[in-house]
């Protein structure tokens, strides 16, 4: 390639360069290219779609019949691999985004449907939950496992402030997730429970943390990497947790792989996933997807005949997590 578009006009081969987005936030993202970060914007022309029409044998260049918005809120993601133009001024331009291994995603806020990509080329998720302060709220853990399913990504669950837990209310619970094949892993920031475990689970891959506000994912992070300082803020008194990681960051461990800390987020809308694939993404109900007399038609929540509900009765499907799956619907 000899040259590539950009803003003011084409842009020489050798000032384009690969590179790691790191942080993003308010249109402004970080890219680590070659061990020094490059502060870039991104080119107008990744937020439209060409459209052409249906292929022509005889036309080797058909022409566009319309330029419409992308449905992404970002084309942009941390994680992407992206090809830039290097201003040499330490600023530049993404021009294009590399092909992802894979995405995680969820429905944008607002009324109008839109795919808002959190992170990508992922090796796992890590669902942060608190055991108190905020109280836990199983229904929203079951979302973030259920994208992770629908993304095809290893996850896992980390539960925080255990050093102000009621354990013996917490087990049976956790103990179901483990029974369906998740990893549970116990940890407090205060007495260092769990600690050496979560290390190991980040060591090597990387990963991104979803998990509501001041459930104590910062903290964590604070706790397993001394010296990294990242600001913390208390949970109010109405027991709701605040806002302390206000963009988009990947956070190196010096032990080995890196963390992806989100903004906490209040509401999590699955994207894309329709209710047939739905129970796809609860694991525990797999083996009796199609077996329904209504088969793939079914909807697992009101006709007679259904496998899924069979199961909820005879006890081999929890009934709090069939819930969950009735309230994504």
């Amino acid at each position: 390639m000899s040259a590539v578009d950009s803003e003011n006009g084409l842009a020489r081969a050798d000032r384009t360069a690969h590179g790691l987005v790191v942080k993003k936030s308010l249109g402004t993202y970080v890219v680590q290219v070659e061990g020094r970060p490059l502060v870039c914007s991104v080119s107008s022309k990744l937020r439209k779609e060409l459209i052409y029409p249906e292929a022509d044998p005889s036309s080797l260049h058909p022409s566009v019949v319309k330029v419409e918005e992308i449905s992404t809120v970002d084309p942009i993601a941390i994680g992407d691999t992206v090809l830039l133009v290097d201003a040499a001024d330490g600023t530049g331009m993404i021009v294009a985004v590399q092909p992802r291994k894979n995405q995680l995603s969820r429905r944008a806020a607002g009324r109008k449907p839109l795919e808002q990509v959190i992170a990508a080329n992922l090796d796992q998720i890590v669902a942060i939950v608190a055991a108190a302060r905020p109280d836990l709220k199983w229904n929203v853990l079951d979302r973030y496992l259920a994208d992770a399913e629908f993304s095809e990504l290893p996850a896992m669950i980390c539960v925080t402030k255990m050093d102000i837990a009621n354990e013996a209310e917490l087990l049976p619970n956790l103990q179901l997730y483990e029974q369906i094949g998740y990893r549970v892993v116990l940890t407090s920031a205060v007495t260092g429970r769990g600690l050496e475990d979560m290390r190991e689970v980040f060591k090597g891959r990387l990963s991104v943390f979803l998990g509501k506000s001041g459930v104590g994912k910062t903290t964590l992070l604070n706790a397993l990497q001394p010296g990294l300082n990242l600001p913390v803020d208390e949970v109010g008194r109405s027991g709701k947790g605040r806002h302390t990681t206000s963009s988009l960051e990947l956070i190196p461990l010096s032990f080995g792989g890196g963390v992806i800390d989100t903004p906490g987020m209040r509401e999590f809308g699955l994207w894309n996933v329709a209710h047939g694939d739905l129970a796809q993404c609860f694991p525990e109900m797999r083996p009796y997807v199609g077996q329904c007399k209504f088969g793939s038609d079914c909807t697992h929540s009101h006709e007679p005949g259904c496998a899924i509900k069979e199961a909820v009765e005879a006890g081999h499907i929890s009934h709090r997590r069939y819930q969950s799956y009735l309230r994504m619907k």
